[in-house]
């Protein structure tokens, strides 16, 4: 191996970057022109509601969504703890699909924030079905906790970037709110699906009590997501915000950067759509069993290589790419840093993968 390929594959294990990085949307990197807007920003004091660039995104991002305010929070995670504690008090509970983001990545934070209970609902690539929501919406009594929000997520991570079918959104949305019950939702990367789907922001918005957006996933700012809701919600999430840490000062540096992306990034996640389309196709044509990408999600199946996921991914990094384990699958993702080449050479290296194997095929 190049000297120059160690240093590359290092990446994976150190300090180097990859020569491809498949292993989140979360890895891409301010632009040139995303550093000047951040430099050129208009500032003030977040916290105390006077950053114009703040204010600008917040209020921008309520209009896209269909609501009345909004809240700049350094992170999607932190959007998902404020809301929860928003919106319910302990004792109560939360229902989410048993795959979603808040249940499996944010090391129960609703529960240890908020004292809320989780009802887990299976469902297919993170959709659950409207019978068991409405079961699991049934009313609370001395032995078993109210509901009180049902939380949905837009694109669904670990259900493969998948998008919720609009029909099947509003009617989860409809029945939580016949039932008294409020609706949040995940839109880490809602600008996925609108993009897919080629349906406006507020189309997902209107129909949830409270939903955010992150803009360091495929729209490629540093740090930064605003989550939005009525006004009466956002000032009340606004003392979460404070509580959990999360007010700022001179912001506007990174709502700059989340400005730029709104204006440059979001209609070019078909770029991202599209990659991930070639490579999934360039992927399965080797013989590896890949779920549907909908979106700039790619899952591989590689028991059949032998290897286990952390054994393929060891092997892949040594041509120089990098994906992601989720337990025993593989995830790559695409995003603004890989380009229509760089998935070519992803499907060769994993092709070189495969023929390094036990009888030389998946």
């Amino acid at each position: 191996m190049s000297h120059w390929l160690k240093r590359r594959v290092a990446g994976v294990f150190g300090s180097a970057e990859p020569a491809i990085d498949l292993y989140s949307d979360t890895q891409t990197k301010p632009t040139a022109e995303m550093r000047r807007a951040i430099a050129a920003a208009e500032v003030g004091d977040e916290q105390q509601g006077t950053d114009p660039t703040v204010n600008r995104l917040c209020a921008r991002m309520a209009e896209l969504l269909g609501h009345e305010a909004g809240l700049f929070l350094p992170t999607g995670t932190m959007c998902n703890l404020v809301a929860v504690a928003t919106h319910t008090t302990p004792g109560e509970s939360i229902i989410a699909d048993d795959r979603s983001h808040i249940v499996r990545s944010e090391t129960g934070g609703a529960a240890a924030v908020s004292g809320v209970i989780t009802d887990l609902l299976p469902g297919e690539r993170g959709q659950f079905r409207a019978d068991d929501l409405r079961a699991a919406l049934a009313p609370g009594h001395i032995y078993r906790p109210s509901p009180r929000l049902v939380c949905l997520e837009q694109t669904h991570n670990f259900g493969g970037g998948a998008i919720w079918p609009l029909g099947r959104y509003r009617e989860a949305a409809d029945i939580a709110h016949e039932h008294g019950v409020l609706v949040h939702t995940d839109g880490a990367r809602l600008f996925n699906a609108t993009v897919a789907t080629s349906t406006e922001p507020c189309v997902w918005g209107e129909p949830v009590d409270s939903i955010w957006v992150d803009f360091t996933k495929g729209l490629g700012a540093p740090l930064g997501a605003v989550l939005v809701g009525s006004t009466d919600f956002i000032a009340q999430a606004r003392v979460y915000k404070h509580r959990f840490g999360g007010a700022m000062r001179q912001a506007g540096i990174a709502a700059a950067a989340c400005l730029h992306s709104l204006d440059h990034h979001v209609e070019r996640l078909a770029e991202d759509h599209a990659n991930a389309s070639r490579l999934a196709e360039g992927l399965r044509a080797l013989g590896l069993d890949i779920s549907p990408a909908e979106t700039n999600m790619v899952w591989l199946d590689v028991s059949p290589t032998g290897l286990g996921a952390a054994g393929f991914l060891e092997r892949l990094a040594a041509h120089g790419v990098r994906m992601s384990r989720v337990e025993e699958d593989v995830r790559a993702v695409t995003h603004l840093g890989v380009s229509a080449q760089d998935v070519e050479a992803a499907i060769s290296a994993v092709g070189k993968v495969l023929d390094s194997c036990p009888g030389g095929d998946a």
